[in-house]
């Protein structure tokens, strides 16, 4: 005979501050930092609110839902702290060989000078994401920790680089402290 499954109910509490609505696949979370909304569909996991927590239930769990239902419930409480603290990113500028000028300017990233190089590195940062240059640390700030995450990594990919011996040249920007892990 196989294993029984059980039916597997996982709650998270909502703060008083934070306003939570659910329609049907899409969660919606209002907080003092702002408003994010995200779609979490799954054929045999449920969304529903009951008074003040989110519950999320499956029928009939197997390890894929147990799966499902830990990421959602992860999902949830990000964008929760999101809503009420937001989310924040440091980044240190190291400049030993050449001076590197890092700036912000409409929404758009720029690193001039860096090894030398005489055209300037640029990208366009994304919607919802603050970034700002304080001498020599860069802070990304944002209600959504995956948009946070991404513009970090995308600012620390802008200034990667091949063919120097990293001992060396240690220029470049690099993640100091990640969002809710601290680094050293």
């Amino acid at each position: 005979m196989g294993k029984k499954k059980k039916i597997l109910i996982e709650e998270i509490e909502i703060p008083k501050e934070v306003e939570v609505s659910i329609d049907k696949v899409t969660i919606s979370i209002k907080g003092k930092m702002g408003e994010i909304k995200r779609r979490l569909a799954s054929k045999k996991v449920e969304l529903s609110k009951q008074e003040n927590k989110v519950v999320i239930s499956a029928k009939k769990t197997s390890k894929r839902e147990k799966k499902v239902i830990n990421s959602f419930k992860a999902h949830i409480k990000n964008m929760i702290r999101g809503a009420t603290e937001g989310h924040r990113y440091e980044l240190k500028i190291c400049s030993g060989h050449f001076p590197m000028n890092v700036s912000v300017n409409n929404k758009e990233f720029s690193v001039k000078n860096f090894l030398g190089e005489k055209i300037p590195r640029t990208f366009k940062i994304k919607e919802g994401v603050d970034v700002k240059v304080e001498g020599d640390k860069v802070i990304v700030e944002s209600i959504d920790k995956e948009l946070a995450g991404h513009v970090s990594s995308d600012i620390e990919q802008l200034t990667r680089r091949t063919k120097y011996d990293t001992r060396i040249f240690q220029d470049g920007i690099y993640i100091t402290n990640k969002d809710g892990k601290e680094l050293k």
